[in-house]
C-alpha cells in the first residue's frame, strides 16, 4: 500500500459520490489524541528513567546478576544438548 492520504483512499474506495463513513472526523480526532497520549506517556517514562540515578554498586550488582543468568542459560543449553544428542558437544581447540 502506498503512503496515500485518507482522502485519496476514500475516493479510491467510494468514488466521488460515495458517502463519508459515519463519525469519520470524530474517530480520526480520537485516534490522533490517543497517539499523542501514548507518545506523551513514553516521553514521561524516558524522563523518569533518565532522572533516576543509579549507584555504581547497584550497576555492578545488575551486571553480575545478568552475567550469572547468562551463564545459567548456557549451562542449561549444554546439558540439554548432551541429553538430546547423547554426546558432549564441547570439543577441545586442538582436535
Amino acid at each position: 500500500m502506498f503512503n496515500d492520504s485518507v482522502e485519496t483512499l476514500l475516493l479510491r474506495h467510494y468514488g466521488h459520490d460515495g458517502p463519508t463513513p459515519a463519525a469519520l472526523e470524530h474517530r480520526l480526532i480520537n485516534a490522533v489524541h490517543q497517539d499523542a497520549l501514548i507518545q506523551q506517556q513514553g516521553e514521561l517514562a524516558v524522563r523518569r528513567v533518565l532522572r533516576h540515578r543509579i549507584s555504581r554498586r547497584r550497576a555492578m550488582m545488575l551486571v553480575a546478576v545478568g552475567s550469572g543468568g547468562l551463564s545459567l542459560v548456557a549451562a542449561s543449553l549444554e546439558v540439554l544438548n548432551t541429553t538430546i544428542f547423547g554426546r558432549d558437544a564441547t570439543q577441545s581447540a586442538l582436535s
